[in-house]
Order: structure tokens, then C-alpha cells, then sequence
């Protein structure tokens, strides 16, 4: 079961990294919390943590804006970073996902259990 999580702790990992070298300590220790709401297996902290990767998704996506208009102003390369970046942008999104197995879903109480068919007695 760890490693259907690797991708959401290695982008938590890297979004706290982010948030504490831009000295949002906060921030880095949400990033650095939200993977042990998993530990709870319920469909709410699944969630929660889902929600956390879209919001680092939508960070990394303005951090590079930021950066290629830095390197642009500083006629400086950009194309690597925007690869590097955009890899990392897309491992953070892609970690939503790991959720859509059978196995994680059953796991964390994401499937909906169709009501027991009611028995009518015999006349």
C-alpha cells in the first residue's frame, strides 16, 4: 500500500520544500502534515489531501509563469525549468489520481455500497 502513496508523499515532500524556501513555514508544515491524514482511511482525509495537491498544482503552475518571466527580464534560459517544473507539476496532479484503484477506493470508503435488497417474508 505504500508505494500507491509514493506519489502523493514525494509531492508533498517537494511542495513543503517549495513553501519552506519561500519561507511559508506554515505552508511547509501542512504539506509536511497532510499525508498522515491518510492514516485515518476515511473518505473525508482523501479529500482534504486531494484538495492540498490541486491547490500545489495551481502553485506550481504560477511558479513557473513567475519564474519563465523572471528568466525572460534576465535574458536568461527558461526551457529547462518549464520541463523540470511542468514534470513536477504533472506528478502533483497525477497523485490525485491514485485514488481511482478499486483497491484505494475500497480501502478508503470512496465506494458507494448499493442498499441490501430487502428479504419480504413468506405469506
Amino acid at each position: 500500500m505504500f508505494f500507491r502513496l509514493l506519489p502523493i508523499l514525494l509531492s508533498a515532500l517537494i511542495l513543503a520544500a517549495h513553501y519552506m524556501r519561500g519561507g511559508y513555514p506554515l505552508f511547509m508544515l501542512i504539506y509536511l502534515l497532510a499525508p498522515f491524514l491518510l492514516l485515518k482511511k476515511r473518505p473525508w482525509a482523501v479529500r482534504v489531501v486531494q484538495l492540498l495537491m490541486w491547490w500545489g498544482t495551481l502553485e506550481w503552475l504560477i511558479t513557473i509563469l513567475l519564474l519563465i518571466e523572471e528568466r525572460i527580464a534576465l535574458n536568461e534560459d527558461w526551457l529547462r525549468m518549464v520541463i523540470i517544473l511542468g514534470a513536477v507539476t504533472l506528478l502533483t496532479a497525477g497523485s490525485t489520481f491514485v485514488f481511482r484503484a478499486r483497491v484505494m477506493r475500497e480501502r478508503y470508503g470512496l465506494i458507494k455500497q448499493p442498499p441490501a435488497p430487502v428479504e419480504e417474508a413468506a405469506a
